[in-house]
């Protein structure tokens, strides 16, 4: 068994792992060891916009899937997990939205996370961006993170944020500006045409430091404590079982599923869950794998009466121009993220701020298990979700054996209100298509058809058709409960020398997308870690 020594070792190379390998290693002095699971990011549709649509399965994803969805017809979801450099940065749909103000302000006033207000976390946002037109004091120009507009939205892209207008919903061009209300033309975390992932932003300017190693194909199998002391990691490779030596700190971030697992091996968790298991616990903390709390989107599909969306690029006389295109002119739909528009608006119109979000496809049957149109035509897709459900699920281990996968239960729709707000979304997503602007292009709504009307029929619809929205969060969750894992510090209770950075430590979801909050999440860490808060 190899052994090598640094002073900060970074478990998952995801997200937020690239954000700390790059801002540990602007100190020459300090040794970084990054560590990833997965592999490199070559692979060319990583890097092509609209090549997210063909990433939600395959060798860069974990295969997850949940177990039976009590209140989803016991169906297996599938929950895809990225397992490449980059992580969910390397395979998502580059849709850049942060949350409201009001989320951060939830988790420093109600949920014990003192000093992650908005106020206290919106410079790391800034920090983060390169934003290629927004700037002020809600966008970052200089940041690793590129984030522009879209060069050429689709017509059905235009029509949808038009049809949102019909119905009442503002025009709204930011997002992530003052008022997060409204339907628009997502802004992407692209630059120049690609994809511009964390590992992209973050990791490939600074790889050649002499200070910071980065290494893929490295699976952790346990965090090695001394005492209550993490001094190091465990993990294989082409070469066997190695061990690496955190002088410092070890630094988990491998993601919402990934992290409360790797703690549960390594002996920390639910005490009980460990002892099912023959693990030897390290620390009772009974918050481990608690709290899982995902986005479960519902998609409505429609077929057009003509060929306006990206689904006509399926045959292959058109496939052959679009890829000619983006690499004579770096135009054209491969630079889509496919999934171009978005609106924030409210099932409750009483509701603080919006309770549902929006995303519009420009194509049908785009990601696996979403319904499609007829072979031969064209349709369009729209996704709803509730913002903050309040059905909480877990992640538990199927044994102590670290290939076995773990047990993953979001729990979905488990609270009535859940349900509610999710049929909302759905009717509020029918009328959209309803609308002037989208109506004449559309020959049918083919999902939900025209035989569901009544409540219980929508309802039995979204428990049906539901599926991930690929937010999983709040696994290790910050503050200072019971179940709390982390304080704000990132610290984990009662141990040393280890800190969790990544999304498992969100004490309650965002409403928005979980990607630019993550990368916030470790760029604060990375302060914290330096000693500059």
């Amino acid at each position: 068994m190899a052994t090598s020594g640094y002073d900060y070792v970074i478990v998952g190379g995801g997200s937020a792992g690239c954000v700390l390998a790059n801002r540990l290693s602007e100190n020459s002095a300090v040794r970084v060891l990054l560590l990833e699971a997965g592999g490199k990011d070559n692979h060319p549709l990583i890097h092509m916009p609209v090549g997210f649509a063909k990433m939600t399965t395959g060798p860069h994803t974990w295969g997850f899937n949940t177990v039976p969805q009590v209140h989803a017809n016991n169906r297996e979801i599938p929950y895809a997990q990225a397992r490449v450099i980059g992580g969910g940065s390397s395979i998502n749909a580059e849709v850049f939205t942060r949350g409201h103000p009001h989320d951060y302000d939830r988790w420093a006033n109600e949920e014990g996370c003192e000093g992650w207000a908005f106020a206290d976390i919106q410079q790391y946002f800034v920090r983060s961006e390169g934003n290629t037109i927004l700037a002020g004091d809600w966008h970052g120009t200089d940041g690793p993170l590129g984030v522009s507009n879209l060069k050429d939205p689709q017509p059905m892209t235009r029509a949808f944020v038009q049809s949102c207008q019909e119905l009442g919903i503002p025009y709204n061009p930011d997002f992530n500006g003052p008022q997060q209300e409204g339907a628009g033309v997502y802004q992407t975390t692209t630059k120049n045409g690609r994809r511009c992932s964390a590992a992209v932003g973050y990791l490939r300017p600074v790889i050649k430091r002499p200070n910071l190693m980065v290494e893929t194909g490295c699976q952790v199998r346990r965090i090695v404590f001394e005492g209550t002391r993490a001094t190091g990691v465990e993990y294989t490779n082409g070469q066997g079982v190695q061990t690496a030596r955190a002088e410092s700190e070890v630094l988990v971030t491998s993601g919402a599923i990934g992290t409360p697992t790797l703690m549960m091996l390594s002996g920390v968790g639910p005490a009980a869950h460990l002892a099912e298991h023959g693990i030897d616990i390290v620390h009772d903390l009974p918050g481990v794998g608690e709290n899982l709390n995902d986005h479960f989107g519902i998609d409505i599909v429609a077929e057009l009466n003509g060929h306006d969306s990206l689904d006509k690029y399926n045959k292959w006389h058109w496939a052959i121009w679009a890829g000619a295109q983006y690499y004579l002119f770096n135009s054209g739909p491969v630079t889509s993220n496919v999934v171009e528009g978005g609106a924030f608006w409210y099932a409750d119109r009483d509701a603080q701020s919006p309770d549902l979000q929006f995303h519009f496809l420009a194509g049908a049957g785009a990601e696996a298990g979403v319904p499609s149109v007829p072979a031969g035509s064209s349709g369009i897709t729209l996704n709803s979700y509730t913002l903050r459900p309040k059905a909480r699920g877990t992640v538990r281990l199927r044994s102590a054996d670290p290939d076995d996968l773990p047990l993953v239960d979001p729990n979905f729709l488990g609270h009535p209100d859940d349900l509610k707000t999710s049929v909302e979304g759905v009717k509020i997503s029918r009328e959209i298509f309803s609308q002037h602007s989208l109506q004449k292009h559309v020959r049918s709504i083919r999902f939900p058809d025209e035989n569901v009307r009544t409540q219980a029929d929508f309802e039995a619809y979204a428990r049906q058709y539901g599926r991930t929205s690929y937010h999983p969060t709040c696994t290790c969750k910050m503050g200072a409960d019971e179940m709390a894992v982390v304080d704000p510090q990132l610290r984990v209770h009662g141990l040393d020398g280890i800190r969790i950075c990544d999304s498992s430590i969100m004490p309650s979801l965002i409403g928005s997308n979980t990607n630019a909050p993550t990368i916030m999440i470790a760029e604060k860490a990375s302060d914290m870690i330096r000693g500059n808060q």
